[in-house]
């Protein structure tokens, strides 16, 4: 197996001692980083025992406390709450200003298990600032925020639905506007 190392000979003799890069300069230092730089996951070992926010890739915000985590950035968060977001635009009703705030509400999940590959972002949560709400956003109750929420999906899905039949009609394919079912 090789030996990997951080130091490069650079046209150097057989011997591999490292060529001067120019009248004057001394060779580069045999650099060392700790071991635990080499592995992403083991990068989690700072943010044991802190409060984070886990972003998801289907759009779920956690937050919680880092517990545990292995080496394919499983996370175990204790004292979760689930953070759901509905922007100004929809929060606001049409008769209103669009300069309301959006809402928001935490939804008490325990203890969750995430699976690393849904990991879109994560990062610790500031405790000096962590009662103050999200700037532009004001705390409502779970069923208005999750009601409201569920509206957004749905208008989502619709505009998502016509843009992939308008992209479809000028020649270009969608995820599955190629596919032919047999």
């Amino acid at each position: 197996m090789e030996s990997l190392t951080l130091e490069e000979t650079r046209g150097g003799p057989a011997g591999g001692s490292p060529m001067p890069l120019g009248p004057g300069i001394p060779p580069p230092q045999n650099q060392q980083l700790p071991p635990q730089m080499f592995t992403t996951a083991a990068q989690l070992l700072d943010l044991t025992d802190k409060k984070l926010m886990v972003s998801l890739r289907d759009g779920r915000k956690l937050i919680g406390v880092l517990r545990s985590w292995d080496q394919f950035a499983n996370l175990v968060l204790q004292s979760t709450i689930e953070r759901v977001f509905v922007p100004p635009s929809i929060a606001s009703s049409p008769s209103s200003t669009p300069t309301q705030p959006g809402l928001y509400a935490d939804i008490p999940r325990g203890v969750f298990l995430v699976r690393g590959e849904n990991v879109l972002l994560l990062g610790e949560i500031d405790l000096d600032r962590d009662d103050e709400p999200p700037p532009g956003y004001e705390k409502a109750e779970i069923q208005v925020v999750e009601k409201l929420a569920k509206e957004k999906k749905v208008q989502d899905s619709r505009k998502d639905k016509s843009r992939l039949k308008k992209l479809g009609e000028l020649g270009f394919e969608g995820e599955n506007l190629g596919e032919t079912l047999l």
